[in-house]
């Protein structure tokens, strides 16, 4: 596991490369703190760099950047090849010899023997790389099928930088780092900048299974080829559809379990300690389960409590962990020492992020790290298998008013908004036992009223999924640019509105959200998190899979929990979702109170010109009056102000 940057450009002498390429990898220290290399090729115009965070084959002949036992090709690496044995024993067949047995020297001789577009669809892991071709002068950046791992790419003058993350691109002289405004409207939106855009006008994120390719010509024309796919998210989901699993439930849980046993005893490979963490819910229940299946010795499993109520897991997971018989850690966490990470946060995340459990991801990272060098992590489970809420109340929903007329649909959205939310709540008092996420009745009736003027249940869903429903107009100056929810061009065909959802999850939610805060937190403690959940193979096989196996009523991941009822007892498991968050409403109306109120100061907005102030300030007092829950949209704003102001 690294953090790789470089850039190609004319005219820079080899001290002046090192230079550069020393103080881009002193900005990733973090992601690999064992090692650090350079490469350049002044002639060429190229210099890439890697900090390494050593897992595989920690003696210097894991050292990068590497170069391929042909010279022909030079790579800086970041993730795993989780099948790089099985690929290292192919090319000892066809003649290959390798002088050490880290995955990197095996990606390379894959590369020299097939090609690279032939080479990585050989691939199972998690990767973001830059490959230079020396005899071609091409160089390719190529991520991971589902974007596990990160990797930024833009112009900048006359230079191609490119790196692990944006604080590596900054170091670089010519890198102006301009807030690209329309990129900030879609951070309010969505609580994160998804794919292809950052935060920074000009400098891009190359989107999940691809290869970026840029030669010579186009730097000349310093132009930015579009990227090739050679996995396609698009692609498994239609095939899934057209080639359904055709078993019955118990088939299904037989295939599911030898996949996810496979794919979890992959990533068990490591020459560093290994652990996991644990919630007690069903994912991360379950890839443990299948760990310490796979284990001589118990397993290290780790998770964080809260002292609050409605926020602790750690009971859960100590019941797991107890009946599996884990090496089990855990750590309850005061409020203190959740709020002593917010300062963190603009420097971890590098780009505006506003998903609050960044914090506890932080916290059990950091737990994790004082004893492994690995961690497994069951994140990918709720977009494949049907967990989120939405999944079962967004269907119940849309066929409770889908029907009824639209302009009746405006007529009772109405309605419900002569109330405030406040009084709502007090009048619905305890909802109805089995409906889940039920906090804040109030606010989520207001969010109903909002989406019933919606014109199908597609445009429903990112009503859904919105934090800010208009951002463009809170963002001074903004036009909010297409993504992947609203382009209808690049959704998968599928007849299914839950189907559908999960889909747009599985490329949005997933890569931009999900990971970024797995990513950003394991690696800010020098922690390598693997996703065995994310295997290719099981996203595929889930594709395949009948909605009736992933949502059941007003229950998810049936398949998923006919798999884990052979490992773990159900009552240990059967209990309401639970979100891995913190109490921000609560703390921005009293110990955050003091922090936000700087951040969000009408004259500093009206100053720094990004925010029109008027419906944010509106939105803060509300809050902190109580009659409204504004804690995600303020969040949004404050994670960007922090962001900001560092």
């Amino acid at each position: 596991m690294c953090g790789i940057a470089g850039a190609w450009q004319a005219g820079v002498g080899r001290e002046a490369w090192e230079a550069l390429l020393d103080s881009m990898g002193s900005a990733l220290r973090h992601r690999g703190p064992d090692d650090a290399g350079t490469w350049c090729d002044p002639d060429a115009g190229i210099g890439v760099v890697s900090r390494r965070l050593a897992i595989i084959d920690v003696s210097p002949l894991g050292h990068q950047p590497m170069t391929s036992a042909s010279e022909r090709f030079v790579v800086a690496y970041n993730g795993e090849l989780y099948n790089f044995q099985d690929l290292r024993q192919e090319l000892e067949r066809l003649g290959h010899r390798f002088r050490g047995h880290s995955d990197t020297e095996v990606l390379l001789a894959a590369v020299d023997q097939w090609g690279i577009r032939e080479a990585i669809p050989r691939f199972n892991g998690m990767f973001a790389f830059a490959l230079w071709d020396r005899e071609h002068r091409r160089l390719h950046l190529v991520r991971d099928r589902v974007g596990e791992k990160p990797l930024y790419y833009g112009w900048a003058g006359g230079a191609f930088v490119f790196g692990s993350e944006l604080k590596a691109l900054r170091v670089h002289p010519a890198v102006t780092a301009d807030v690209d405004r329309d990129a900030l409207a879609l951070f309010l939106r969505h609580g994160y900048v998804p794919a292809p855009y950052s935060i920074y006008r000009g400098i891009a994120k190359l989107v999940p299974g691809s290869i970026l390719t840029i030669d010579q010509r186009t730097t000349r024309a310093g132009q930015t080829p579009v990227p090739e796919r050679y996995w396609s998210a698009k692609e498994a989901a239609e095939q899934g559809a057209r080639d359904p699993f055709t078993g019955n439930e118990a088939d299904a849980a037989d295939r599911l379990d030898h996949l996810l046993r496979d794919a979890v005893r992959r990533r068990m490979v490591a020459d560093v300690p290994l652990g996991a963490f644990l919630s007690g819910g069903i994912d991360s229940s379950t890839v443990v389960a299948m760990m310490q299946a796979q284990s001589s010795r118990p397993v290290k499993t780790f998770s964080i409590g809260f002292h609050e109520a409605g926020y602790d897991e750690a009971v859960h997971a100590r019941a797991v962990a107890r009946h599996l018989g884990t090496d089990h850690t855990e750590l309850y966490v005061s409020s203190d020492q959740a709020l002593g990470v917010i300062p963190r946060l603009p420097a971890l995340y590098d780009e505006p992020f506003a998903d609050s459990s960044q914090i506890p991801t932080f916290l059990v990272s950091e737990l994790a790290r004082r004893h492994v060098t690995v961690s497994l992590s069951g994140d990918g489970g709720d977009e494949l298998f049907g967990g989120y809420n939405r999944y079962f109340l967004g269907r119940k929903i849309w066929r409770a008013i889908g029907w009824v007329p639209r302009r009746a649909r405006a007529s009772v959205a109405s309605g419900l908004t002569l109330l405030s939310p406040a009084t709502w709540s007090a009048v619905l008092g305890r909802v109805s036992a089995g409906v889940a996420d039920v906090t804040h009745p109030g606010d989520k009736l207001h969010k109903l009223a909002g989406i019933l003027d919606s014109p199908d249940a597609d445009s429903m869903y990112l009503g859904l999924v919105s934090h800010w429903p208009q951002p463009a107009t809170i963002v001074e100056g903004a036009t909010e640019p297409p993504t992947a929810l609203v382009d209808r061009s690049q959704w998968a065909e599928l007849s299914d509105f839950t189907a559908r959802m999960m889909y747009l999850d599985l490329v949005t939610y997933l890569p931009d959200d999900i990971l970024v805060k797995l990513d950003r937190a394991s690696m800010g403690v020098s922690l390598e998190a693997r996703v065995p959940l994310l295997d290719h193979r099981v996203v595929e096989f889930a594709w395949r899979l009948p909605l009736s196996m992933k949502i059941a009523g007003d229950t998810g991941k049936p398949a998923l929990r006919r798999v884990l009822d052979r490992y773990v007892p159900r009552k240990l498991i059967d209990r309401p979702k639970m979100g891995f968050g913190v109490p921000i409403d609560a703390w921005l109306r009293d110990p955050l109170r003091e922090w936000a109120e700087s951040l969000l100061d009408e004259r500093r907005l009206r100053k720094e010109g990004f925010f029109r102030p008027e419906p944010i300030r509106a939105r803060w007092q509300e809050h902190l009056s109580g009659r409204r829950n504004w804690q995600y949209l303020l969040w949004d704003v404050l994670m960007f102000q922090a962001w900001l102001d560092q």
